[in-house]
């Protein structure tokens, strides 16, 4: 399996700070603001001070040759391999955890959800992302077999992709679907709580904003 050198493992269901991204709650107001700031990727000067981290280009070239053999995949095709290397390059990258509800042991997103979706709707379709890749990745609790929760995970990832490009327009080629189920869990210590069940939007875009 290809490696990213300078890529530590991942653990998606890490805390994010709010320079790598930002969790929200399903219940709690979430805006597309706020999911906006979390994707945006971090300005840097023209100058470069001493300490700030630089990656190296063959690095960056190689991301974005892995991201050209995803894109446009089926979800249910990625081996576990590429979806560890997408969980891999996700770590580095502007994130956001949306605690996105479905209906029970179903991927049709929930009415009390609907409205932070459609906010992500929104955010993706901001002219300031335009060009970027996103990494739609389902993540499931632990109620259940891993067979189970892994296709679920993926059909929920589907659902936000189909919605978000039927409903604004986004294309397709620009999101890539995953489904983790609960492999990786964002509360271990508790397996079956709801937060475990979540969306987490990636920016994949290797460019940086320039201030």
């Amino acid at each position: 399996m290809t490696r990213f050198p300078g890529f530590k493992a991942i653990t998606l269901s890490a805390a994010l700070s709010l320079s790598a991204g930002l969790a929200l709650a399903g219940d709690d107001t979430v805006t597309a603001d706020q999911i906006l700031s979390a994707l945006k990727p971090a300005p840097v000067t023209r100058g470069l001070s001493v300490g700030t981290p630089q990656v190296d280009p063959s690095v960056k070239a190689r991301e974005a040759s892995f991201l050209a053999t995803v894109r446009n995949r089926k979800t249910r095709s990625l081996s576990l391999g590429e979806r560890e290397q997408i969980a891999e390059i996700a770590d580095a990258k502007p994130k956001i955890d949306l605690e996105i509800q479905f209906d029970y042991n179903s991927a049709d997103i929930s009415k009390a959800s609907m409205a932070a979706v459609q906010e992500l709707g929104k955010a993706l379709s901001n002219p300031s992302l335009k060009g970027s890749t996103f990494v739609v990745a389902g993540h499931t609790d632990a109620v259940g077999s891993e067979p189970f929760n892994q296709d679920l995970s993926e059909r929920r990832a589907d659902t936000i992709k189909h919605y978000l490009v039927d409903k604004y327009g986004l294309a397709g080629s620009d999101l890539v679907t995953v489904g983790y189920g609960k492999t990786k869990l964002k509360n271990p210590d508790n397996p079956t709580d709801a937060v475990n069940r979540r969306v987490q939007v990636v920016n994949m875009d290797t460019k940086t904003a320039s201030k």
